[in-house]
């Protein structure tokens, strides 16, 4: 009996364009059953595909997207079998391959494939392949592939590959390969490659290769490479092998090689080398710790070879330490002070005022 029902309806999605009649309506007061391409209906509607079709409350029921991207509003649970779309579905949208808004999704959106809108986003969204908008998504979006939005992004987004927006993020990214916004990232993103923002980075980001940002970078960077700034770095940063910032590194700095920045304010901790314009700092750096010349060095570092170029106000440790104008103290097997006219060049200790 089931059977045959359900043959009876399947065969009636296609009696209605094959008799010349839009739809084979079982409603009262527009409620009800509706099968074929109908205008509007209050409760089940199903068609193979739509054209026609401006609004439906209820469950509204299709096997392939509409015709030239006709759509129209499904107020309740749009379900494709396999794929459905609408202008604008509020509710809930599931499809065994497509779930498609062409201008916006809202409630949870469920594709085998994929999922999206044209323009907004918003609520849950998952797709089997990729979830996306147009413009904006707000809420939690997963894709095995990729989840992405055109604008601005707010919520959590998961993907296998790549995830991100071209404008803003302000929320959780996490994905296999690369997490990033276009412009500013708020909050946390976590990627095995690469991870960061065109523009300013606000919160905690972590990657297996390589982290940093555009301008800006406040908050705590992680990456097995490199971690950076284009202007200035605040926070916490750890780079397997280098961190750096274009302007000014501010807190605690680390690296496997190098740390480095034209204005250095905190603590940097290299596996090899450290340096800058202006150190005010605590420098650790076994190898080789440098400040231009002109610059200027206050604080402490400990390193085999200390080369100030510029003025030095502070301690250096180590076993070669030069200065070329010194107002601190030396501390090292050989040390070297070009400013002074006398023991410019003492063994273990020098110091000048």
């Amino acid at each position: 009996m089931t059977r045959f029902l359900s043959l009876v309806v399947f065969s009636l999605l296609f009696v209605a364009p094959a008799t010349g009649q839009d739809s084979i309506d079982l409603m009262v007061d527009g409620v009800g059953l509706s099968i074929g391409d109908s205008k509007e209906v209050t409760g089940l509607r199903l068609n193979f595909r739509d054209r026609a079709m401006r609004r439906v409350t209820g469950i509204n029921a299709t096997i392939w997207l509409p015709y030239n991207n006709h759509g129209g509003d499904v107020r309740g649970i749009a379900l494709g079998l396999p794929s459905t779309g609408a202008d604008n579905i509020t509710g809930i949208g599931s499809a065994l391959m497509a779930v498609a808004a062409n201008e916006d999704a809202k409630g949870i959106m469920f594709g085998g494939v994929t999922a999206g809108a044209g323009n907004d986003l918003m609520g849950l969204a998952a797709g089997g392949l990729g979830v996306g908008a147009g413009r904006d998504i707000k809420g939690i979006v997963t894709g095995s592939l990729g989840a992405g939005a055109g604008r601005n992004l707010e919520g959590i987004a998961v993907a296998g590959l790549g995830v991100g927006a071209g404008n803003d993020v302000k929320g959780i990214l996490v994905a296999g390969l690369g997490a990033g916004a276009g412009n500013d990232l708020v909050g946390i993103a976590v990627s095995g490659v690469g991870a960061g923002a065109g523009r300013d980075v606000t919160g905690i980001i972590v990657s297996g290769f390589g982290a940093g940002a555009g301008r800006d970078a406040t908050g705590i960077i992680i990456s097995g490479l490199g971690t950076g700034a284009g202007r200035n770095l605040t926070g916490i940063s750890i780079g397997g092998l280098g961190t750096g910032a274009g302007d000014t590194l501010r807190g605690l700095h680390i690296a496997g090689l190098g740390v480095g920045g034209t204005n250095v304010r905190g603590v940097m901790v290299s596996g090899l080398t450290a340096g800058g314009h202006d150190v005010y700092a605590l420098s650790i750096a076994p190898a080789y710790f440098s400040v231009d010349h002109g610059g200027k060095m206050r604080g402490l570092s400990v390193s085999s070879y200390n080369r100030i170029q510029g003025e030095q106000k502070g301690v250096t440790i180590g076993i070669l330490n030069y200065a070329r104008k010194l107002s601190g103290y030396q501390i090292g097997l050989i040390n070297v002070a070009s400013n002074k006219d006398r023991f410019r060049i003492m063994p273990f200790f020098n110091f000048a005022r």
